[in-house]
Formats: structure tokens, C-alpha cells, sequence
């Protein structure tokens, strides 16, 4: 299976709640907090929510 590392880059400060939720869905806990996943639909999805948030690059 593909991985994916994820890195949060922007602050979910004055972001709606349902994005704050995702990025902790996601395991994310903090800035700059660094995670790697494997890349199945639904974390997929949850990336393609929060883009704007996060740098994603494939392992």
C-alpha cells in the first residue's frame, strides 16, 4: 500500500469546525505535526477537504 506523509502548515484557527475535525480525524495535532498514513480513499478524501492546510507528499 502507498503512503502518504502529511505536514500541517496553516493554522485551523478561523476555520469551520467540520475542517478542524478532520484534521484531527486525520491524527494531526499541532503545527508543523508530521504523519504518514497509508493512502486508502477515505484518508484521501479527508486530505482533499483540508489541501489548504496541509502539505502532502508521497512515500
Amino acid at each position: 500500500m502507498k503512503k502518504l506523509r502529511i505536514k500541517q502548515v496553516k493554522s485551523g484557527i478561523g476555520h469551520t469546525l467540520r475542517q478542524k475535525r478532520t484534521l484531527q480525524a486525520l491524527g494531526i495535532r499541532r503545527m508543523n505535526h508530521q504523519i504518514e498514513v497509508g493512502a486508502t480513499p477515505q484518508i484521501i478524501g479527508m486530505v482533499e477537504k483540508v489541501k489548504h492546510l496541509l502539505e502532502v507528499e508521497k512515500v
